[in-house]
């Protein structure tokens, strides 16, 4: 088939995309993305294998997308982008990414006789409901919970086809009212070459090294952790390193110094993805502290699977998808989401046993190598497109 891809920001870089894309190429398909750009990047750019195809967005159409359920400038924005391409091109599908284009991408396909695939990253009417974006008076606004949820609905059945990250988020969809019985899972693994030619040296340092990657925004939980390690007494060769950005990060700084923890907690600010696996390989003690609500519980982090794969021990929050991995694979260790001290009474357990960190770090490895990993989860994505056969 010849898929027309549609991504509403930048790439790239993202990751999960640029993986179906090659996957979908593997098995025969052609591919062409769209999408917006901000930073005067080329309009048509040959990639490998297949082409990315952009149109520049002012500042205004894109704050817009807010409110794109009550105003129709960002869906006029990609209406006319998108349009342009179905006509010059020959394409057999439009496949979406996340909920927000979902009627552009439904409308058109029903326009020009295309199968349409909705493809949910993320929980999107709670990730929107958590944004700070939507609590001021403009967000108010411009944002209806109830408006994306029957949004979701609505799309999510009519789709062709829908890709999830998680069982949890095709549950969530079906006890919504969600009617399709072509829900495929397609999890965020990773590919098991990423930490080739990368050398692990946690063994041989002294030093006890707790690790976060990601976002750092009120959500990710951060606080809790820190929160924690205020109320331990740490063996004076334990660090915490977090390494990523966000808008939460000067909060959590004034309390590592309110808790006097500037000593062992570091910020390590924004790095490259190869820079984060080589990180990652220095801990001792991975951590996944999301605080939990229905978007924590319905969507699949990249991360669990890069520390798994670098034998790292993972000590998580109790969200539902995360913790069914953890507990099913037997390769870390739940505490309470909001609980400071149980997150304590968890670490301490890894921290003193070397042997146990060991076996949880073996047991995540050899989940990764058998089943959860992009080779072999990827499958479903070729799946659904044999549907259409």
């Amino acid at each position: 088939m010849n898929i027309l891809m549609v991504l509403d920001h930048e790439f790239p870089a993202d990751i999960r995309v640029e993986k179906e894309i090659q996957t979908l190429i593997f098995a025969g398909h052609a591919v062409d993305l769209a999408c917006y750009t901000q930073k005067n990047r080329k309009h048509v750019e040959e990639a490998i294998g297949f082409k990315i195809l952009r149109k520049s967005i002012s500042k205004f159409i894109l704050k817009t997308s807010v409110g794109a359920l009550k105003f129709p400038f960002y869906f006029n924005f990609w209406y006319s982008f998108l349009e342009y391409l179905i006509k010059n091109n020959n394409y057999n599908a439009i496949h979406v990414h996340d909920l927000p284009l979902a009627k552009v991408g439904y409308d058109l396909s029903r326009k020009h006789n295309l199968k349409f695939i909705l493809d949910l990253h993320e929980n999107w009417p709670v990730l929107m409901d958590l944004s700070p974006h939507t609590k001021s008076l403009l967000g108010r606004f411009l944002h209806s919970n109830r408006q994306w949820l029957e949004y979701e609905r609505k799309y999510a059945t009519l789709a062709d086809g829908v890709v999830v990250v998680a069982d949890e988020m095709k549950n969530r969809l079906l006890n919504k009212g969600v009617v399709n019985n072509k829900i495929f899972t397609v999890p965020n693994t990773t590919d098991i070459d990423i930490y080739n030619n990368l050398k692990d040296n946690s063994s041989n340092s002294n030093n006890l090294i707790l690790f976060y990657s990601g976002g750092i925004n009120k959500h990710r939980g951060i606080e809790i952790i820190i929160m924690g390690l205020g109320k331990m007494s740490l063996p004076s060769n334990f660090s915490f390193w977090i390494v990523g950005k966000g808008r939460n990060e000067a909060q959590l700084k004034n309390l590592v110094n309110e808790l006097n923890l500037n000593k062992c907690v570091h910020f390590l600010g924004w790095k490259s993805q190869k820079e984060v696996y080589e990180l990652t390989l220095q801990s001792d003690v991975t951590v996944i502290p999301h605080l939990k609500n229905e978007h924590s519980d319905n969507t699949s982090p990249n991360k669990i699977f890069h520390y798994m794969l670098a034998k790292k021990p993972v000590i998580a929050s109790n969200c539902n998808y995360i913790q069914n991995i953890i507990e099913k694979e037997n390769c870390g260790i739940i505490y309470k989401n909001d609980s400071p001290d149980d997150f304590v009474e968890k670490l301490k357990m890894l921290l003193k046993d070397s042997d146990r960190r060991s076996l949880l770090g073996e047991n995540g490895y050899k989940a990764v190598i058998n089943n959860y990993n992009w080779e072999n989860t990827s499958k479903a994505l070729i799946n659904l497109y044999k549907t259409f056969n």
